[in-house]
């Protein structure tokens, strides 16, 4: 489905993100692997984590589901059921690499993932090293993807070294330990999101943290108990970033997690002159297994470039193709280094983003890891492919409401799998 957005007038007004989608992915496998029932409060209504809902069902867990809210009856940690056929992962990235962490621990059963033709894209071989080091048998086609089968064993504890930062492949690893044979340790260049840690502390297991190593204690169960979703900042982004970029505009964003792993774009829009106002530092409450929350106030700037360093990235890994948008518009040079792992996502976003934004009429050019803009003034405007990405599809729509001649966005539906009702949340701000 194609979209148009036109140039805007000023954006105004009040609009909720939708539920955080790391958050819920975790919440949900978190629920599946509790002995006692789990109640999680406004899930998101995606289609990723629709499949992990699916997952998790084919598994052997319960869920009821009443809107927003569910009610997870799980399995325990070692006792999820052997499915009949294969586990559908969808599109859905983090699932593909969580999971396999927990079925690694189910003992004498195989389990197969696969999912649509962008996962068949994305390799897997950072979670396999470490699950086959703690005694788990996996296969997978080619050099590392799906479909990919894991023969569940008896773990045993490792130390792993993370050669790239990734919350994804830390928290396969974190999965396994809870039932390995003694204590499991997690080391990375630079702290990643941290949602599983404080996820796994609220359901009483035993995690610490020394500098950018996480260990936790093999465990019997988990007992999640109540979870409340926080509004996802990476999906806010686009809003933030639509609100900094059109002139005269004034937004009110409720309710946004503000966890500082995740809030390095709110960040970088300040150091380039963006108006982004909320409590990032001193947040109001903590709604969601200690994910603390607050509401940002964002106004039009008129911005300055950047450069966004290598340990600046797994803070706003999902948010760089918005500072690619966000350079066009600014004052000078913008420039992401060390950001290799966007060639890795739904698409090699670091080239999407790229072809994207010169096709708007953007001065910008791809390097290794990352990318360099060259401030031009702003975009002309035109045709904008997602390439089935979610969140090229939203950074077309942005771009084109602070463009001059409006840009035609490709596969526009492509959003629906974080963020459903954006372009409709986007209209209701114009």
């Amino acid at each position: 489905m194609d979209a148009f957005f036109a140039p805007a007038s000023p954006l105004t007004g009040e609009a909720r993100a939708p539920a955080d989608k790391s958050i819920s992915h975790r919440a949900a496998l978190l629920g599946a692997m509790a002995a006692d029932p789990v109640r999680v409060e406004n899930y998101l209504d995606a289609a990723d984590t629709a499949s992990t809902l699916a997952a998790v069902e084919a598994l052997g867990t319960l869920v009821e589901r009443d809107g927003s809210d569910l009610v997870l009856r799980g399995t325990g940690i070692r006792d999820a059921r052997e499915p009949a056929g294969t586990v559908d992962v969808g599109n859905a990235g983090t699932l593909l690499r969580l999971l396999p962490g927990w079925l690694a621990a189910q003992s004498g059963r195989s389990f197969t993932l696969d999912g649509d033709e962008s996962i068949r894209r994305r390799p897997v071989g950072r979670i396999m090293a470490p699950l086959t080091a703690m005694g788990a048998e996996l296969r997978a086609r080619g050099d590392g993807y799906t479909p990919l089968t894991v023969r569940g064993a008896q773990l045993r504890a490792i130390d792993w070294q993370i050669e790239v930062a990734s919350a994804q492949v830390k928290s396969c690893v974190l999965f396994a330990g809870l039932a390995a044979d003694g204590t499991t340790s997690v080391t990375e260049p630079t702290v990643s999101r941290d949602h599983t840690e404080r996820m796994l502390r609220a359901a009483g297991v035993a995690v610490s943290r020394a500098a950018t190593t996480v260990t936790v204690v093999s465990a019997d169960d988990v007992a999640l108990g109540d979870v409340r979703v926080p509004g996802d900042v990476s999906s806010a982004a686009f809003l933030v970033a639509a609100g900094v970029l059109v002139p005269r505009s004034r937004l009110l964003i409720r309710d946004v997690g503000v966890n500082w792993t995740r809030t390095g774009f709110l960040r970088i829009v300040r150091r380039m002159r963006g108006i982004v106002f909320g409590e990032l530092e001193e947040p109001r409450e903590e709604i969601a297994a200690h994910e603390p929350v607050s509401d940002l106030d964002v106004a039009h700037g008129a911005l300055e470039g950047t450069t966004v360093r290598a340990d600046e990235v797994p803070a706003a890994i999902d948010e760089l193709p918005l500072v690619a948008l966000l350079g066009c518009f600014a004052e000078g040079e913008t420039v992401v280094e060390g950001a290799q792992e966007l060639r890795i996502k739904e698409t090699d976003r670091i080239s999407a983003v790229v072809d994207g934004l010169r096709g708007l009429g953007g001065d910008i050019e791809a390097t290794a890891d990352g990318f360099v803009v060259r401030g031009s003034g702003g975009l002309r405007g035109g045709t904008l492919d997602s390439r089935g990405d979610h969140r090229l599809a939203m950074l077309g729509a942005v771009a084109g409401l602070a463009s001059r001649e409006g840009v035609r966005v490709i596969g526009m539906e492509s959003a629906a799998v974080s963020y459903p009702t954006f372009a409709r949340d986007l209209a209701a701000l114009c």
